[in-house]
């Protein structure tokens, strides 16, 4: 049996191929990303890789899942080609790639990998080409003959000037003393070359691209005598200033060096790390209005939290960007990176300048457009951003725009502008007093929110709280939207405007004229205490309508009896506030009587046991009044099914008890108690 095991693990492995073992270490995401674009071409034969390769361009790339499907690489078409994996050729009259490339030397192994302008240069230098020859363990990262083709005239012809000092130099810094394979080149790491044993940093990505000083690995693991072949898509140079650094002496950043000068951020940026500068030029920061400017630039808080907000936490080199990909910066905002063709974007807008500018701790990206985070906006700045600009414009006609632009820790509860499509109201005393009333007197986030809980506003009411299944409401209002933080006040987009508490729920219906029946008829059945104290009670009101709707017969005769009235009327009052935005599709609210309350919403209107809404969510300090046009009757088999409920709960007692006394060898001094407990039920 044992035997019979180790013979299956050796078949499947030789199934997945040499990569694959049972127990084996994890494959990296360039070499899963080997694994399905080998998965892709075994169709073709064995060692057949798919690629996708960009319309028009040679670029290519091995495919993952996603890829595959949409094929497409930053938005721009790509085809399928099937071409040998890397460490493979053809033979003439076989399928596929059967055979393994011979092995050589690196100097040979360049010219098979189509390393050949690479291999010209090494040629040309006394020194190279014999060590690339003779004996050791070398890795070299190999520019392709398109990277060398792409060098500015100027750089190329300082280097081919000077073979012996320029371009070995240039040539050993692509250079490692040791065999350096994918499976060890890690995110973040540092190689050291031979050249004066400077850098080299490597970045590889969970999409399987692996940079090496953001040149883009295009065919890695090409095996030698004396090391390893890894072609790349640019000619690398030597990394000699950190991002500080680099931000002192690039004259588009004089704001941005001020900042980060006011804002102790240079010891981060001059330290150790892997990061990514989206650094703003002296033109992001002219585009964005001299006041908010000058805000941000005089609170040391918010220009961290600004600067703070341009920064990744890792190196993320342009090459890595196929697709998009939400990134986290130090600030704690998640920007969503992408491209388009050959920009890239950032929140959907092509504003990066200058990319892939190297320091030894990262990598700065020039940026045209302030990236700024709402942790350092105002209510104004927020509002700006959110579909409640109507609000704000009555704040600031009430000449109440200093509540949201100041340094008052507040929380504004904004309705949408769509609950204003019929207008707005005109500024008068109770207008500014309506809006103080949609200003909580403290900074908060809806996280912490609980049920029950007592908000202060600036009008010096006070709001109620209250949690559903799928809302969570303040009053009548909830909220429609996430949070928005800013830097002294938090914004909760509201689905309408919030109508404070006035009075107990008695005094609601007294002061309506619609109510002067059931007002009578709740203090006729004696009920005007309950509706005065303190609860939380959801009351369907019936309007004088609804009672003149009954006939005469029946409403005298429900007036001359206090306690079926009572009755009645307690089972149009819920034992907790139920708001019309917490009621979801349908909601059974327990009533005072005892039965419940079928309370839906559908199409925006209200009903409770099928009978429509005539208004709801007028809110009282003990409850929520509801007005309808029809008296509810209880449920008339109400008795019937109390007894089913209690015949049901002797039932079981019945069986368990049984049971027990079939053990126990009670059963007959035991069954005359379960019957008269049953005769009880029935009766």
């Amino acid at each position: 049996m044992a035997l019979l095991v180790r013979l299956l693990a050796v078949a499947l492995a030789l199934a997945l191929g040499p990569a694959a073992t049972l127990a084996g270490p994890a494959k990296s995401p360039y070499q899963l990303g080997l694994q399905h674009s080998r998965l892709r071409g075994r169709q073709h034969g064995p060692n057949v890789c798919a690629v996708q390769k960009l319309i028009g361009t040679n670029k290519k790339y091995f495919t993952n899942c996603k890829q595959w499907y949409q094929r497409k690489i930053c938005g721009k078409s790509t085809v399928i080609s099937y071409e040998c994996c890397p460490g493979y050729e053809k033979v003439p009259g076989e399928k596929g790639c059967p055979a393994a490339l011979p092995l050589s030397n690196l100097y040979e192994t360049l010219g098979v990998v189509g390393a050949t302008t690479t291999q010209l240069y090494t040629d040309r230098t006394e020194k190279l080409r014999p060590e690339m020859e003779g004996p050791g363990s070398f890795t070299i990262f190999a520019p392709s003959n398109e990277a060398w083709a792409s060098l500015p005239a100027e750089v190329l012809d300082s280097l081919v000037s000077n073979v012996n000092i320029e371009l070995l130099n240039a040539l050993r810094y692509h250079m490692v003393n040791r065999r350096v394979l994918t499976d060890e080149l890690k995110h973040g790491m540092a190689l050291t070359s031979m050249y004066q044993n400077s850098g080299i940093q490597i970045h590889h990505y969970p999409n399987g691209i692996v940079t090496v000083n953001c040149a883009r690995l295009l065919k890695a693991d090409h095996h030698a005598t004396n090391g390893v072949v890894h072609l790349i898509d640019k000619v690398i140079s030597t990394i000699t200033n950190n991002i500080q650094q680099i931000i002192e002496i690039e004259d588009t950043f004089e704001t941005l060096r001020a900042a980060v000068a006011a804002s102790g951020l240079n010891t981060l940026l001059e330290g150790d790390g892997q990061f990514t500068l989206l650094a703003p030029t002296n033109e992001a920061f002219e585009k964005i209005p001299a006041e908010t400017l000058n805000r941000i630039l005089g609170d040391p808080e918010a220009l961290r939290d600004l600067l703070n907000n341009h920064i990744l936490k890792s190196a993320m080199c342009a090459e890595a960007i196929v697709a998009g990909l939400s990134v986290e910066t130090l600030e704690g905002t998640t920007l969503e990176v992408g491209c388009s063709g050959d920009m890239l974007t950032i929140n959907g807008k092509a504003i990066i300048s200058n990319k892939d500018i190297l320091a030894t701790n990262g990598v700065i990206h020039f940026i045209d457009e302030l990236l700024i985070p709402d942790s350092a906006k105002t209510l104004f700045e927020l509002a700006a951003e959110s579909d409640v600009s109507t609000v704000i414009d009555l704040f600031r006609q009430a000449g109440l725009g200093t509540h949201l632009s100041g340094s008052e820790r507040v929380t504004l509860l904004a309705p949408l502008n769509s609950i204003f499509k019929d207008g707005t109201p005109p500024i008068d005393a109770y207008t500014k007093n309506l809006l103080l009333n949609h200003i909580i007197k403290d900074q908060l986030a809806s996280k912490y929110l609980y049920h029950g809980q007592t908000l202060e506003t600036l009008g010096g009411k006070k709001l109620r709280v209250f949690v559903y299944r799928n809302s969570l409401c303040i009053e009548n209002s909830c909220i429609a939207a996430h949070d928005k933080r800013g830097r002294y006040g938090t914004l909760f987009t509201m689905d309408r405007v919030l109508t404070p508490p006035m009075g107990t729920v008695m005094d609601v219906l007294k002061g309506d004229n619609r109510f002067s029946m059931l007002v009578a008829a709740i203090q006729s059945a004696g009920l005007t205490e309950t509706l005065n104290r303190e609860g939380a009670y959801t009351v369907f009101a019936p309007t004088n309508e609804a009672f003149q709707a009954l006939p005469p017969g029946e409403l005298n005769k429900l007036l001359g009896n206090a306690k079926e009235l009572a009755n009645i009327l307690k089972y149009h009052v819920g034992d907790e506030i139920l708001v019309s935005g917490g009621i979801g599709a349908l909601v059974r609210l327990k009533s005072l009587q005892g039965d419940k309350l079928e309370v839906s919403l559908k199409n925006n209107v209200v009903s409770v046991n099928k009978e429509p809404v005539v208004e709801s969510d007028i809110m009282a300090t003990n409850g929520v009044v509801y007005a309808i046009t029809s008296v509810l009757q209880p449920p008339v088999n109400r008795p019937q099914e109390r007894g089913d409920e209690l015949a049901d709960s002797a039932l079981e007692i019945f069986k368990q008890a049984s049971a027990f006394s079939r053990a126990s060898q009670r059963s007959v001094r035991l069954a005359p108690v379960y019957q008269r407990l049953l005769e009880r039920m029935k009766h």
